[in-house]
């Protein structure tokens, strides 16, 4: 296959939670790749200084206040992306949280925090793409950034994990329900790469331990998600829909939890 069948310049993408993270990585590489890129988050101080550092290196880039589990400001959000910067194409659904309590001591209302982020924020987003993309005739390819926490299970992250096997499902599902207007979906998996998220458990003896069943004993490093997303947002990938691609350092192979 040809390399220009990667080249994503010129197209429009709206990553959410891009203030900090992966979300943050994945703008400066897509800007990097002559990408212009809708930034959206509930921290539009941090959403700025990312801007300000795209603009300078010469990219395109618009800051998006966004809470992605409220329906009105997400169609607010994609209306702005298109009058800002124009069509959009490509979608990278990376907002997340993580459990911050056991179990036992999950209340109703945080068990609805991490859903309502990770899995209905995801739905919420894909679904008002999609539906733009299709009034306007047009294609586009849906990113969902999963974890390999939706295969496989964590102890003492009962919502994460569960939320993450519903977003892995539900690109499943999207995939084939959008595929005749040429929109395509998948998910990226990544393993364990070290965030404000898991920062905190990486450095304690049990995250050691974990780290130690990797079959390549490390955790990842935000540049080794290059290559698989812009696979993803590329028409490298125009024949997979429906996929949802691990990378992990073999850790799901070896691990059952």
């Amino acid at each position: 296959m040809a390399m220009g069948h990667f080249d994503v310049a010129g197209k429009v993408a709206l990553i959410t939670g891009a203030s900090r993270g992966l979300g943050r990585h994945f703008a400066f590489m897509l800007a990097r790749q002559g990408v212009a890129t809708a930034l959206a988050a509930r921290d539009t101080e941090a959403l700025s200084g990312v801007a300000r550092t795209i603009q300078a290196e010469g990219g395109k880039a618009l800051v998006v206040p966004l809470d992605v589990t409220d329906s009105r400001r997400v169609r607010a959000a994609r209306e702005e992306v298109e009058a800002g910067l124009g069509p959009l194409s490509i979608l990278v659904n990376n907002a997340g949280t993580v459990d911050a309590l056991p179990w036992n001591e999950q209340d109703e209302a945080e068990w609805d925090r991490v859903m309502d982020t990770n899995l209905k924020g995801v739905w919420l987003m894909a679904q008002e793409t999609a539906r733009h993309l299709i009034r306007h005739g047009r294609g586009g390819t849906l990113i969902n950034v999963s974890s390999i926490l939706g295969s496989v299970v964590e102890k003492g992250l009962p919502a994460y994990c569960a939320s993450k096997a519903g977003v892995n499902h539900l690109t499943r599902a999207l995939a084939v329900d959008l595929a005749p207007h040429g929109i395509r979906v998948n998910a990226l998996a990544p393993g364990y790469f070290e965030t404000d998220l898991n920062r905190e458990f990486l450095a304690t003896a049990e995250g050691r331990a974990m780290v130690e069943r990797i079959p390549q004993r490390r955790t990842g490093h935000f540049e080794e998600l290059d290559g698989p997303l812009l696979l993803l947002a590329s028409e490298a990938s125009r024949y997979m829909t429906g996929s949802v691609l691990t990378v992990d350092g073999g850790h799901t192979n070896v691990s059952a939890g």
